[in-house]
């Protein structure tokens, strides 16, 4: 194996613990904040104020973690009925087909995620309606805040870069934010590999899981018995 291969296995590798660790812990943390939140509400008649927010946060942050991790994993589910129909020639140029589609698809959210956060981190939005041919100036928002997380005190470094030196009372909705360009950038990352494997020969199709299909084998003996 080449020195450049290696190399990229080795980012694949980070980028997947990277992907793994992050939904383990937030699955961990949303469970976490809210068993306090019930504990405290139905047993002391009180109640952690931002955890409903940071929960929603949380969850958000995972569905952007699933959906490239999904793409990884190959569990995105898909119709093959006509794919299938096709001999493996055609199969192949159709499944790179789809990968490019999908590629563009990413490409467009990325776009589309960064133009919506840049403003709140105080950066540039791009320029063009589909992609981008530049960056234009956008109005610095990076003074917003969330509505209930308070902003921990060893963030506050931040506030002369960011807020002109003025004082966040909450957490700056940028922090939060930020998981929309991260999490479109993963898809968009994975969406490449899996139409490299495919042109590469590694993979046949961008579906593999048959979930349909799994559920009919999984009963079939009940009809068998009957």
């Amino acid at each position: 194996m080449s020195h450049q291969a290696t190399e990229q296995s080795r980012l694949s590798r980070i980028v997947s613990e990277i992907e793994e660790t992050a939904i383990a812990i937030i699955l961990g943390l949303m469970t976490i904040i809210t068993f306090i939140n019930v504990v405290l509400r139905y047993g002391f008649n009180t109640g952690i104020i931002w955890g409903l927010e940071m929960v929603t946060f949380l969850f958000a942050w995972l569905v952007l973690f699933g959906m490239s991790y999904a793409v990884k994993v190959t569990a995105h589910l898909g119709v093959d009925a006509i794919i299938n129909m096709f001999s493996e020639g055609p199969r192949k140029v159709l499944a790179v087909l789809t990968g490019l589609v999908c590629i563009v698809y990413a490409a467009l959210i990325f776009k589309g995620a960064w133009d919506y956060w840049a403003p709140f981190a105080g950066l540039d939005a791009t320029s063009g309606r589909w992609f981008p041919t530049g960056f234009e100036n956008s109005r610095d928002q990076a003074w917003y805040e969330v509505i209930d997380i308070p902003i921990p005190d060893w963030l506050r470094f931040i506030e002369p870069i960011m807020n002109e030196g003025e004082a966040y009372e909450k957490l700056p909705r940028f922090i939060p934010y930020a998981m929309l360009p991260f999490g479109a950038a993963l898809l968009l990352l994975r969406f490449v590999q899996a139409t490299l494997r495919v042109v590469s020969g590694r993979q046949k199709t961008l579906i593999v899981s048959h979930e349909a299909e799994e559920a009919v084998e999984d009963v079939k003996h009940m009809n068998a018995e009957s």
